[in-house]
């Protein structure tokens, strides 16, 4: 039965060594051939600033992206830090379409910071921000950086001042629950357990982690507040408590239960508990996902005798079935204004990550790997995150909903497994 496959993988593929923030690696396997030229210069500094290097940050975010090509630091032929020291023709030279420069002044806990953004070719000023930041904020005022110019240049929100779940397993045989910046730095452990922990999902707001643990050997499902590290057990029933998934409004779980035979999809009312039945068969019937209206659900079936992707009113109702094309559709997930859903296929073995246009019910296969698993779109609707396993190891992969950018986030003390990028 393809849930239970797939219930053993994801406890067998997390059994890593611990992610260690300092071992990480961007590496952009394929950019678009059109990306954009743009130079980050180095910021100005004054004051204790600490060992963030704004500039780097922000040219690591944009350039990782694979939409920008910036320029290499020794190739910069000044590097001012005032708009009036600018020699525009000195940057045209270099091919830069764009380019940013900064101050940050500081007295180890404050920071004062401002940017400005120019066109090379007309010299004109595209945005200026100035804005102040603690100490422990510096990575995420960088970020923040990111996300304004890669708005103000592509017209699309950036989510580089974003998080991402995963699960990891120490070397003394912990599982850990983490939580990370985007780009993997700043990686702090939510939970953690001798037994197996998966399938984590974020709030809506971003306050909590839905998640399975099997700490008592029985698999239970977990809502935990980040804030506080309190979590409470929603769902213990005897079988399969699996695949949570909040709805849009926060206020339910759509989940996976095997309490009454085979599993099925519920919908769990975490105010009073109330259960929801919204399928009922003698097939498989798991990983639901919410749809962002709260109107239906996808989830993955073998009803029709090969896994494949099916959608229901959160209501309850008849299902209809969405994906055709392949032996192998699973693990359905929406992006954020519901034009498109992600997905696991496959056809011959090879499990690849796809994205189907739901208009047209088009589906475009974006990764290569053969064992590519857990999607998660970007809160811009633009990147689709994934777990890539190559050889022994396992990595994090980001790649653009055209396929044009690819991107690997390998950590190298060890692999991950089933990333949640949050809201």
């Amino acid at each position: 039965m393809f849930f239970v496959r797939i219930l053993i993988i994801s406890a067998f593929a997390s059994l890593f060594s611990v992610v260690q923030a300092a071992g990480l690696t961007i590496e952009i396997t394929k950019g678009s051939q059109t990306a954009v030229p743009i130079a980050i210069v180095p910021f100005g500094q004054a004051g204790s600033i600490g060992n963030v290097k704004l500039s780097d940050v922000v040219d690591s975010d944009l350039g990782g992206s694979g939409f920008f090509k910036t320029l290499a630091e020794e190739d910069m032929l000044t590097k001012p830090t005032e708009a009036q020291k600018i020699n525009f023709k000195d940057w045209q030279v270099l091919g830069q379409d764009y380019m940013v420069i900064g101050q940050v002044i500081g007295n180890g806990n404050q920071y004062n910071i401002e940017f400005q953004l120019f066109n090379v070719n007309n010299g004109q000023l595209l945005m200026g921000y100035r804005f102040a930041a603690g100490a422990n904020e510096l990575r995420r005022a960088a970020h923040h950086i990111s996300d304004l110019i890669y708005e103000k240049l592509t017209g699309r929100k950036g989510s580089f001042n974003t998080r991402i779940a995963y699960v990891t397993r120490s070397q003394n045989r912990q599982f850990m629950l983490q939580v990370a910046d985007a780009d993997g730095f700043n990686p702090r452990t939510i939970a953690e357990s001798p037994e197996p922990i998966m399938a984590p999902a974020w709030s809506p707001d971003g306050s909590k982690i839905a998640y399975v643990s099997f700490h008592t050997k029985r698999s239970a499902i977990f809502v935990q507040t980040l804030a506080t590290g309190q979590r409470e057990n929603v769902s213990s029933y005897p079988g399969i408590n699996g695949a949570p998934a909040f709805s849009p409004d926060g206020n339910r779980l759509a989940i996976t239960l095997s309490k009454d035979g085979s599993p099925d999809v519920y919908v769990l009312n975490l105010a009073n508990r109330a259960l929801t039945r919204l399928t009922n068969g003698m097939s498989i019937e798991t990983e639901p996902s919410w749809s962002p209206d709260g109107n239906n659900i996808v989830f993955t079936s073998d009803q029709g005798g090969k896994p494949q992707l099916y959608l229901i009113s959160s209501a309850g109702g008849k299902a209809s079935r969405l994906t055709f094309q392949g032996d192998y559709n699973a693990r359905g997930r929406f992006s954020s204004d519901g034009k498109s859903l992600a997905m696991v296929t496959a056809n011959g073995g090879d499990y690849r990550i796809a994205v189907m246009d739901m208009a047209s019910r088009t589906v475009n296969v974006l990764s290569s790997g053969r064992l590519d698993e857990s999607p998660s779109f970007s809160p811009n609707g633009s990147m689709v995150l994934f777990a890539a396993k190559s050889g022994p190891r396992s990595t994090l992969a980001v790649v653009s909903t055209d396929g044009a950018v690819q991107q690997k986030l390998a950590f190298e003390s060890g692999d991950v497994r089933e990333p949640a990028w949050a809201p």
